[in-house]
């Protein structure tokens, strides 16, 4: 317990000041932590972090999180972000050919679509802090994640009896679940109050709801990832709470939700 108190104390450290900085240091920062998690996917999928596909895989995560306004509208058509990102993707086919197999569609297929669905979850973090009032929709972001998974953990201890998801994660209970987005509900129509988004108080609560939902399958969609390469964590990089992929599952499925939702844009 300590070591996770500690762990938590720096990170928060390092990472709310960034969060008000904003600009280029919060976009290395993310950045990094999107090249982190998608290795801790290759570490699971038994890839050598200097392989071929390992360093291709790092720079389109990158490409992936930096923010559009890197790529102008003059960009030419080969280094525009989708022109590269698809480059990547024929990158990695090709690379099943050239490695005679060795390097097989399947991993192709993970790797692919490990760099979308982190690269995007973090870009949308970046489009947040970006926006004009963005830190406070970001916070919004955040509070959602932080409020239902403290809730569902205190509620799940409390009364939980029915399992939600036990071939996936046995711990996680219907009543945990719903207590959660219960609670995450309320303080998000408190913090709405004082900090109003895109839309009016009442849409942006239903969008609070249908956030918590998403972040809870979020977890679940990491817990469903570690149990199939069965890992206990993702990572080892947070002495105590695991790793990159371990604190922001639910982030990488909230962020794009309020994107397809017009919050953030």
């Amino acid at each position: 317990m300590k070591t996770r108190v500690i762990t938590a104390v720096v990170a928060l450290l390092v990472f709310v000041p960034l969060l008000f900085i904003g600009g280029i240091p919060l976009e290395v920062l993310v950045a990094l932590l999107g090249v982190i998690a998608v290795n801790e996917i290759l570490v699971m999928r038994k890839k050598l972090l200097i392989s071929f596909e390992a360093i291709i895989s790092n720079l389109a995560v990158i490409v992936a999180v930096l923010p559009s306004n890197y790529w102008p509208v003059k960009t030419p058509l080969l280094l525009q972000q989708s022109t590269l990102l698809y480059i990547f993707i024929l990158l990695m086919l090709a690379h099943t050919v050239v490695s005679k197999n060795h390097f097989t569609f399947d991993d192709a297929a993970v790797i692919i679509l490990a760099v979308f669905y982190i690269g995007f979850g973090f870009h949308f973090f970046i489009t947040a802090r970006n926006m004009p009032g963005g830190l406070a929709t970001l916070f919004f972001a955040l509070l959602i994640v932080w409020i239902t998974d403290s809730g569902a953990y205190l509620v799940g201890r409390k009364l939980g009896k029915n399992k939600l998801a036990p071939r996936i994660s046995p711990n996680k209970t219907w009543e945990g679940s719903i207590g959660g987005t219960v609670i995450s509900v309320i303080v998000s129509a408190i913090y709405l109050k004082f900090f109003p988004q895109a839309y009016d108080w009442t849409i942006m609560v239903v969008i609070a709801l249908i956030a918590s939902v998403a972040g809870q399958f979020g977890d679940l969609i990491e817990s469903a990832l570690k149990r199939y390469y069965n890992v206990k964590d993702s990572g080892k990089i947070l002495p105590g709470h695991g790793g990159i992929l371990d604190r922001f599952d639910s982030l990488l499925i909230v962020l794009p939700v309020l994107y397809l939702l017009g919050v953030i844009y």
